[in-house]
């Protein structure tokens, strides 16, 4: 069955991410088209990237590296979860992804985000992110908003558009997964 990592893009203590990736979770563990594995970047314990050698050459020295790879290689396809801090990608998502490169190579990934604007601009460079590295990015995206889908911005109660707005992120993730397992298999 297809395997969808759920990635928890933010590391930081009291982070309102992790409401949001378990709501990601709970909704997305509902279905029975995929199978899905919350990933919190917090459990791996990233330093600075520490690698000698590309990612592209897939020579991984460092045991967190190894951990790292091994769990990323494990999923078809992804949603990351995301913050937007300064107009861009949290420090620790961007390191994260970059470690690795075959095991992000071929597989779909879409997002949810949050924060002033929605979290979009993170997602933007994403994108960028994501096509270097072959991934496939779905065009919906989730957007929340600390104004309309938090509560004194740190209590998550979404509105009720964006449960449709995930499930059609997450038809769209499955859907592109599934496509691009020929390309996975070569």
């Amino acid at each position: 069955m297809t395997k969808i990592g759920i990635i928890l893009g933010s590391t930081r203590p009291g982070r309102n991410g992790e409401a949001v990736a378990h709501w990601v979770y709970e909704q997305a563990a509902q279905r029975t088209d995929a199978e899905f594995e919350l990933v919190d970047l917090a459990d791996f314990k990233l330093p600075l990237l520490d690698e000698v050698y590309p990612p592209s050459m897939g020579q991984y020295d460092q045991p967190h590296t190894q951990d790292w790879a091994q769990k990323i290689a494990s999923f078809d396809g992804f949603v990351i979860v995301t913050p937007e801090y300064n107009r861009s990608v949290p420090g620790a998502l961007k390191n994260a992804i970059d470690f690795l490169y075959a095991e992000w190579t071929n597989k779909a990934v879409g997002f949810v985000s949050y924060g002033a604007t929605g979290g979009t601009r993170a997602v933007e460079h994403l994108r960028l992110i994501a096509g270097e590295l072959q991934m496939a990015d779905v065009r919906t995206q989730v957007a929340l908003s600390l104004f309309n889908d938090f509560e004194n911005f740190s209590d998550f109660k979404p509105l009720d558009v964006q449960r449709a707005t995930l499930t059609t992120t997450l038809d769209q993730v499955i859907s592109w997964t599934n496509a691009l397992a020929p390309l996975r298999a070569s």
